[in-house]
């Protein structure tokens, strides 16, 4: 698995590529963070509190599109941060576009374990994907999608240069709330 240091190592963490050897440890990570949906950090995926899971059926297609070419309609690529004893502490993820004719983008997903929050980490999982995106894959454009009222998610795609391209009012009713939907883009400097 090859490992390279964020943040000039900070912690001690490092991020590596998820193969599917690491998935079933993956999937629980994101299933206890997705615990936190709709509690105290707010909405960050469009689901309802009680259903903040990942489906088996959504981690089959994350898992399978890890062995699909880039460039290939379904191809996906994650990361993941460990803490220095080997605890998965955030992830990243880039994938095609359910539209053939979009090859040169991909949408981004992330996120960040509950106690390593605030502290760089997804800057630094947002560096790491940038790089890979624009060196590895050439790819011209990463795009995402956030629920708007996730203020904080928000701020830090601004950062790290993303332009919000649009926003969708009441796209959502969640849990008796309404919740509109941001969608930003992010051009990556190519090289020929």
């Amino acid at each position: 698995m090859k490992t390279e240091p964020y943040a000039a190592n900070h912690s001690g963490c490092a991020i590596e590529a998820l193969g599917t050897d690491d998935f079933s440890e993956f999937v629980t990570y994101l299933n206890d963070h997705l615990a936190d949906n709709g509690g105290e950090a707010g909405y960050f995926q469009p689901l309802p509190q009680r259903a903040s899971s990942m489906p088996p059926e959504r981690a089959r297609a994350f898992r399978d599109g890890l062995d699909i070419a880039v460039g290939s309609r379904g191809w996906r690529r994650a990361w993941v941060a460990r803490s220095p004893r080997g605890r998965i502490i955030g992830h990243i993820d880039l994938r095609s576009h359910a539209d053939g004719l979009t090859s040169h983008r991909c949408l981004l997903g992330i996120g960040v374990d509950r106690g390593s929050r605030r502290a760089g980490l997804g800057a630094a999982l947002i560096g790491h994907a940038r790089h890979w995106a624009a060196e590895e894959a050439r790819l011209a454009w990463i795009d995402l999608q956030v629920i708007s009222e996730n203020r904080a998610a928000l701020a830090l795609y601004r950062r790290a240069g993303f332009i919000t391209a649009g926003e969708i009012a009441d796209m959502y009713r969640i849990d008796g709330n309404s919740f509109s939907y941001t969608t930003m883009s992010l051009r990556l400097d190519v090289h020929a």
